[in-house]
């Protein structure tokens, strides 16, 4: 089996490890209906004598717990259904009013892998940026220095493909952090496990909560609705100026396009892949440190931002306070059941996304392999909402079919 299988049976979730660890170099990663996707060169492709990319696609399923007992079993360490295993919880900022303000919720990463770097702790780290070509499609890259990191600061709501990192990382001397959604550092974790050289050189992976991925229409969508193409572009970001942040676009050399970031936030979810409605993991529940927003107050009145943090080992915890010490962050002890509540979309994940896989996989249908499904919908309100998860998918997938999306959303607002 390789990773045709994902793709044939819509598990693959674009995230292009598969390219990086196949022998033959057999894989290469295309964009197809406004996702990545592998293409096979079977000729070269050794089959059932290697399957290496098939043994580490996230799209498959991942051990959650088996793999998290195996990589955070301390004595500190604490668990919930939500979250996963941590040892702490925080809130925090960075120091520079500049990244805070930009980086849609405190701007904690960037500062935090600055202060890596300029420490000399760490070689470089794995972000995502815009590219500087073209300022609107996603590269991943090795940052090594303030300059790039910054770069890369604020969410992207597209697909981000990895793929050439591992080689990259191998080939380089030193450690180095990986920054990646959910489904990345599962699948990085997975290449640990067959790759020594490639964990030698890992210092931690910083995960980013995830409430599900976006396909490249949406970006489309949000262009052509808001009548600017994309080769007129200098700037774009989903959400930038102040917490939460607004789509800011900057075009035609001198003008500028804002709008709230609820405005088009309702539009995602017609963008949303299909893998990743069998997704359980909102916070990167395998990553040594995970950072997110927090919506519930007294953060939400926050204008400027604020992350929410989980520490996952002690290692990572000593070098938070350290950078604290240093004057790179603020930090601020944060309690389980506020984190919790203020994170919607993991109860969503565990619990409805959670029945699809239970009801899925009963029906015979091809689904994720996870050691740990705790749905709680029954059987008929599970298939009444993938009807609708599917339909609305349907309808951002074809675009004769958007202007279905504008009447809808001028309904919810």
């Amino acid at each position: 089996m390789n990773v045709n299988y994902s793709k044939k049976h819509n598990l693959c979730l674009g995230c292009g490890l598969c390219q990086d660890v196949c022998p033959k170099s057999s894989i290469t990663i295309n964009i197809k209906h406004g996702e990545y996707r592998p293409l096979v060169d079977e000729s070269r492709c050794l089959g059932d004598k290697c399957g290496r990319c098939a043994t580490i696609c996230p799209g498959l399923g991942v051990n959650l717990n088996g793999i998290s007992k195996i990589i955070f079993d301390t004595e500190n360490v604490k668990e919930n259904l939500y979250i996963g295993k941590y040892i702490n919880l925080y809130t925090g900022y960075s120091t520079s009013y500049d990244i805070r303000y930009h980086s849609a919720s405190g701007g904690m990463v960037t500062s935090l892998l600055i202060y890596l770097i300029e420490k000399r702790i760490i070689n470089g780290a794995v972000v995502t940026r815009f590219s500087i070509k073209d300022n609107i499609t996603p590269e991943t890259f090795i940052a090594r220095s303030k300059e790039d990191l910054i770069t890369a600061r604020s969410s992207k709501y597209c697909p981000v493909s990895m793929q050439n990192i591992r080689t990259q990382i191998r080939e380089s001397e030193g450690k180095y952090v990986i920054v990646g959604l959910p489904c990345h550092i599962q699948g990085f974790r997975k290449i640990e496990e067959i790759d020594k050289k490639f964990k030698e050189h890992i210092f931690a992976y910083f995960g980013l909560y995830c409430s599900s991925g976006r396909t490249f229409n949406m970006t489309d969508y949000v262009l052509k609705t808001r009548n600017i193409s994309k080769q007129r572009i200098s700037y774009f970001a989903y959400r930038d100026n102040g917490c939460l942040g607004k789509l800011h676009i900057k075009y035609d050399e001198c003008k500028i396009y804002e709008e709230e970031y609820g405005k088009y936030f309702n539009l995602r979810s017609f963008f949303i892949p299909r893998r990743c409605h069998f997704c359980i993991d909102q916070s990167a529940e395998l990553s040594d440190i995970s950072f997110g927003d927090i919506h519930i107050k007294p953060y939400s009145d926050d204008k400027i931002g604020t992350n929410s943090i989980i520490v996952r080992n002690s290692k990572m915890n000593e070098l938070l306070l350290q950078a604290e010490n240093g004057g790179a962050i603020v930090l601020d002890e944060l309690q389980e059941d506020v984190l919790v509540s203020s994170q919607k979309m993991a109860k969503v994940k565990k619990n409805k996304y959670g029945s699809l896989l239970k009801w899925g996989r009963k029906m015979g249908l091809k689904v994720p392999e996870y050691d740990v499904v705790s749905g709680n919908m029954g059987f008929l309100k599970s298939m009444i909402y993938m009807s609708n998860l599917n339909t609305q998918y349907q309808i951002g997938h074809h675009r004769l079919l958007w202007p279905i999306i504008k009447h809808t959303i001028k309904r919810k607002l």
